[in-house]
């Protein structure tokens, strides 16, 4: 095919990439007829190491101290409590500046959705495992999350 029979609308492709930049996915491709339209753009792996903590003096082992319970967790063996399935930031919002997904007080159905957890730029929606009403939301939005940890409280 020769290049010079394809018409090229700059301003489609500058409003896929933003799309892509926007969603976070990371190639979107189009076709009509013959043409087709790939764009992509290339992910950079970001490693980050923390140093392990310092090891606690030989005292410390004979009296161990009961791990800090944050005030914001839910009490133990509270069922209602909706958890991280994996690490990553969280967003209570589909996008900056729109709407919640959910606030306290209001009443959810099962796999209605909650909240979006941001993993290795991918966008995982996650959904409400049952009906009920969201009593506390634990987490702040674009806070970064550990797997387990709590995200807010059905009832």
């Amino acid at each position: 095919m020769n290049m010079a029979s394809i018409d090229i609308d700059i301003a489609y492709i500058e409003k896929l990439a933003e799309l892509l930049e926007r969603t976070g996915l990371t190639e979107i491709e189009i076709g009509q007829g013959e043409t087709r339209l790939r764009v992509a753009r290339q992910l950079q792996a970001r490693l980050e190491y923390a140093p392990p903590p310092p090891a606690p003096p030989a005292a410390a082992a004979e009296a161990p101290a009961p791990p800090p319970v944050a005030e914001t967790a839910p009490p133990p063996g509270d069922a209602g409590a909706v958890t991280a399935p994996m690490v990553g930031t969280v967003y209570l919002a589909p996008e900056p500046g729109a709407d919640p997904f959910v606030r306290v007080g209001d009443r959810v159905q099962e796999g209605q959705t909650l909240l979006i957890i941001e993993a290795m730029k991918v966008m995982n929606t996650i959904r409400a495992p049952r009906a009920g009403v969201v009593t506390r939301i634990l987490v702040e939005n674009a806070q970064p999350v550990e797997f387990g940890e709590p995200l807010l409280v059905i009832e």
